[in-house]
């Protein structure tokens, strides 16, 4: 670098551009009815008080988009708000003596400040927090019309209920099956709680998948697993007469989707929480204590799987429809009450549930399908095959044998063909403080209503104890009594508050129109369905799946016009880093780590550690990287493209010092070229004016890449994208131009603006500067459009080089012609992702055929 030249100073530039753009307002949302509206949404945040290495990836990814759409002439609507609710807060509050909202607040004014320092193009006039009294007016009024129009109801639920704090516990919150906080045995408790009804659009939430032609496959697959519609039949199963079924039912209705292995039947097991379990709990001890554990023990799904299944016998039986046997009914603990009806009959032999079962109590395995080899004892068999041993069914296939099997029942009256769905409608409740607050009254003549509008928002009282225990809205002295103002008569308000989820399922809506608390369809209609969300895959389900349910739900009450939140979907993929351990296998943050003679060791006491694999950022872990340091040492752009560049956006970026050591390199590279070049001072270059071979030859390169770099942006392929930049710099910062040759300086500052312009979405601030010291005076965020690729300049200027591994294609690599051996290599070895590739490879040798193949010998 020129030592007359200022050194690149990353911080002094970036905080330059922001108070620039802050102040010009450059991002605020602008209405051109002459462009379309693009609406750019990333994941919403929760005020945790630092950004992580996760956020830094998506709301760069986001950025980028944002910022290639608006040079490309679109409306861009970016908006950032807080999902500023829940139980952290409530904790932070409880830990720290301090009160959920001032904690909230100073969180979310550290993050926003955190964000502008990432140049992130925000339009913050469109903020919205959740915890704010707009936010929580409009949400109470969405509630009610909801309730009016029957899609909430309250009912009793099952809830994880800690019995010395005397309050519900979320699933996180149980750790082993005991309270978080308390370390007491965390119980089953049914109370009644706030349900919206999903399960009534079930339908429309599968088959309207088939519309996000956007999303990613593989969270289709999963909103349709968690939906999980079933096709079977409904049995009914009659109880052999016994005196502990006085005044209870005679029967059981079981749903099954494989009825084609009824042959297979040797028991059948219903849920602890089934109808006939609490009847027979009055009668039995046994069952009454088995329940009880199981109320001590369940939490969700998810534990349950993997928890030894146990029953208890209920010295009943059923008739098996087709045989004359008799089948022991059990309690069992893997039986689930919210699937089917709660009752199933087990088929050891071919549900791998029902075999762990049956192993234990000692019950017949039959076989009723015949596989192309010999079932293993330990695993059951679930796939097809020619039914045996199953009498009229003998001989068929598995599709055959269900069809002929659900026709028989119905004409026998003892079956129905039934369609059943895994999805449960949604608990919307929390028995906690810090939420929105649910807008109903109980009226001391039993009635349940809704809080008149005037009287919104129902905000929470400030002055609140977390001392007692329990719910704080519950034991609060004065705020849950009120009256009606109809008649006058004393009410008890809602001390439940809403879930979170209920606060970010609607908010890409409230970003329209963040300070009213009406839904204008018309301002509504002109921005959505959103165009683009960038999430990760964390939200493939609930998250997006409660926004789908809301877009319908509010459709069906005519409030809004379109029947999906999000057109577009994009998972970016994980922030890992290598994990360290000390000779105590204690976890070392990589930061106390440095690597002396192939071995890493503290750099405090030069001690070994040991380097294990390479896994997702975690506090725990503390293979954590700062981004708030890395801002500070390298700068937000070198951040940027360093995250853009090391991995496809969709796939886990693995965090290395070389890696943003690199970024900073060629930062650093650009810009002493840039300082060095006096290209302010060339005047006109007009692509149409050049003659001579070289100018010509870039002009039509220049267009090669606009067209390239074009179709990796609108791809999402951002990693390509970087990479093409990066060649495209490498060549015409080697090209050497005498200042008498006005021709080719034309076409250098020709290809240098462009370039320029097209880097900017990527690394905004040092694009900026950039564009200045090549001789424009205003911000190019307001000016420039995105360059267009001249068709007619598209020559084939350039030839596809095969790049082998050991004899294998691992690339194909554009090249310009007429390169020759050497000149070959060192283009393809300067590549980034070759640079890559080859990071921890050792090189044995390099064979070119100049224009056709190279291959890397390792």
């Amino acid at each position: 670098m020129d030592s007359n030249k200022k050194a690149y100073d990353a911080s002094a530039i970036e905080k330059k551009w922001q108070k620039i753009w802050e102040k010009n307002k450059t991002f605020q949302t602008k209405k051109n009815s002459e462009k379309l509206n693009y609406y750019v949404l990333e994941m919403f945040p929760y005020p945790s008080g630092r950004i992580h290495m996760g956020h830094v990836r998506v709301y760069t990814l986001g950025d980028v988009l944002a910022r290639y759409k608006r040079a490309t002439g679109h409306n861009v609507f970016h908006p950032m708000g807080w999902d500023s609710f829940g139980m952290p807060a409530e904790n932070a509050a409880f830990e720290n003596n301090i009160h959920p909202r001032e904690w909230t607040e100073k969180n979310i004014s550290n993050m926003k400040e955190q964000l502008k320092s990432m140049g992130i193009s925000y339009d913050w006039s469109k903020e919205v927090s959740t915890c704010d009294n707009n936010y929580i007016e409009h949400q109470q009024k969405l509630f009610i019309k909801l309730f009016e129009a029957k899609l909430v109801y309250k009912k009793e639920a099952w809830a994880n209920w800690d019995p010395k704090e005397k309050t519900v516990l979320a699933n996180e919150q149980v750790i082993d099956g005991k309270g978080w906080r308390s370390g007491v045995d965390v119980e089953k408790k049914l109370l009644n709680q706030w349900f919206l009804s999903i399960t009534k659009f079930a339908d429309q939430l599968l088959n309207d998948l088939d519309k996000l032609t956007d999303w990613p496959e593989n969270v289709i697959t999963m909103q349709k697993n968690w939906i999980g519609r079933s096709e079977g039949v409904e049995i009914t199963f009659n109880i052999l007469k016994n005196p502990l079924l006085q005044n209870a039912n005679d029967k059981i209705e079981i749903f099954s989707t494989r009825p084609d292995t009824i042959f297979g039947a040797t028991f059948l097991a219903i849920a602890p929480d089934h109808p006939l379990s609490k009847q027979l709990a009055s009668r039995s001890e046994k069952i009454k204590n088995f329940i009880s554990d199981w109320q001590k023990t369940f939490t969700n799904e998810e534990i349950l799987e993997k928890q030894p299944k146990k029953g208890v016998f209920t010295k009943l039986y059923a008739e098996h429809p087709f045989k004359n046997e008799k089948l022991p009914i059990y309690v069992a603990n893997f039986v689930l009450s919210t699937y089917g009806t709660g009752a199933i009959f087990g088929v050891p032999a071919h549900d791998q549930r029902d075999l762990e079962f049956a192993k234990i109590y000692d019950l017949k395995v039959i076989d009723v399908i015949k596989s192309d080899n010999p079932r293993n004892p330990e695993e059951a068999y679930t796939g097809d095959g020619i039914l045996f041993n199953s009498e009229f069914l003998n001989g068929k296939t598995v599709k055959l044998a269900k069809e002929h099997v659900i026709n028989y029942l119905q004409e026998l009256n003892i079956g129905r063909r039934r369609i059943k769905y895994r999805l449960r409608d949604w608990c919307a409740s929390r028995q906690r403080y810090w939420g929105c607050p649910i807008p109903i009254i109980y009226r001391e003549d039993g009635k349940v209503l809704t809080v008149e509008k005037e009287d919104l928002p129902i905000t929470l009282p400030e002055d609140i104890d977390f001392s007692l225990g329990g719910n704080p809205l519950e034991n609060h002295p004065t705020w849950k009594y009120t009256t009606c103002k109809k008649t006058g008569m004393k009410a008890i308000r809602e001390t439940d508050t809403l879930d979170t989820f209920f606060d970010s399922s609607w908010y890409f809506l409230k970003f329209i129109q963040p300070n009213t608390a009406v839904l204008n369809q018309k301002e509504i209609q002109g921005w959505c369905p959103v165009h683009q969300y960038v999430g990760g895959i964390e939200h493939a389900v609930l998250h997006l799946l409660y926004s789908r349910f809301f877009v319908k739900a509010l459709r069906s009450i005519n409030e809004l016009g379109f029947d999906e939140p999000f057109k577009g979907l994009f998972c970016q993929g994980m922030v890992c880093h290598k994990t360290f351990k000390d000779k105590n296998n204690n976890w070392v943050y990589p930061e106390d780590v440095k690597l002396k003679k192939s071995t890493y060791v503290l750099k405090s006491s030069g001690e070994p550690v040991r380097e294990l694999r390479s896994e997702k950022m975690s506090k725990s872990k503390k293979n954590i990287v700062d981004p708030v340091n890395i801002i500070k040492e390298y700068g937000a752009d070198t951040a940027r493209i360093f995250m853009l560049s090391d991995s496809p956006p969709d796939r886990k970026l693995e965090w290395s010092s070389s890696g943003i050591e690199g970024s900073k390199k060629y930062i650093f590279k650009v810009w002493s070229f840039f300082k060095n070049s006096n290209l302010k001072f060339v005047k006109d270059c007009n692509e149409e004016i050049f003659k001579n071979q070289k100018a010509i030859k870039l002009r039509n390169l220049t267009n090669s890449y606009i067209d390239r770099i074009t179709k990796s942006l609108e791809s999402f392929q951002y990693n390509v994208a970087v990479a093409l930049l990066r060649e495209f710099s490498n060549f015409f910062m080697k090209i050497e131009v005498n200042t008498e040759e006005n021709e080719t300086l034309a076409s250098l500052k020709y290809a240098v603006t462009k370039w320029t312009i097209m880097v900017a979405p990527m690394m905004p601030h040092l694009a900026e500067e950039l564009w200045k010291e090549i001789g424009n005076e205003k911000s190019m965020v307001c000016e420039q459009k995105w360059p267009k690729a001249n068709d007619k300049y598209l020559v084939e200027e350039e030839i596809k080089l095969v790049v082998q591994v050991n004899g294998k294609k691992k690339f194909l690599k554009s090249l310009p012609k007429g390169l020759n051996k050497d000149e070959t290599e060192k283009h393809i070895l300067e590549m980034q992702e070759i640079k890559l590739f080859l990071r921890e490879r050792k090189v044995k040798k390099i064979i070119v055929i100049p224009e056709k193949i190279l291959n890397i010998v390792i």
